[in-house]
C-alpha cells in the first residue's frame, strides 16, 4: 500500500499563490505517476495535474494550464503543486493521488486525505 500525506492548503486572496506538497510512503517502488485532483462543494472530482515518475512528463487540466506547475523529487517521493494567479473558482479540496496500476486516470488508486484551498475575491 501507498500512504500519502498532503500539506500546504489554506486561505489566499485572488491573484496569490500557494504550494501544495504530498509525500508518499510505503510500497512506492512501482509508482507510475502521481497527480493532483480537486473537488469543490456539490461538484464531481476534477483532474488538475499529473506527472509521470520516470519521464517527468506533465499533464494539466485546461483550467489550470499556465498557472499551476506540478513537480516531484524521486528521493523523497514528494510531489508539489505550485499554484499561481489563483482564482476564486480554484477553491476546492485538493487531493494527492498515486498511480500504481496503469498510465490512465483509472490507475490512480491511492489517495491522500485532502487539503482545503480557499481563494477569496
Amino acid at each position: 500500500q501507498v500512504q500519502l500525506v498532503e500539506s500546504g492548503g489554506g486561505l489566499v486572496q485572488a491573484g496569490g499563490s500557494l504550494r501544495l506538497s504530498c509525500s508518499a510512503s510505503g510500497r512506492t517502488a512501482s509508482t507510475l505517476a502521481m497527480a493532483w485532483f480537486r473537488q469543490a462543494p456539490g461538484k464531481e472530482r476534477e483532474f488538475v495535474a499529473a506527472i509521470s515518475w520516470q519521464s517527468v512528463t506533465t499533464y494539466y487540466a485546461d483550467s489550470v494550464k499556465g498557472r499551476f506547475t506540478i513537480s516531484r523529487t524521486n528521493a523523497k517521493n514528494t510531489v508539489y503543486l505550485q499554484m499561481n494567479s489563483l482564482k476564486p473558482e480554484d477553491t476546492a479540496v485538493y487531493y494527492c493521488s498515486a498511480n500504481g496500476k496503469n498510465m490512465e486516470l483509472s490507475g490512480y488508486n491511492y489517495w491522500g486525505q485532502g487539503t482545503q484551498v480557499t481563494v477569496s475575491s
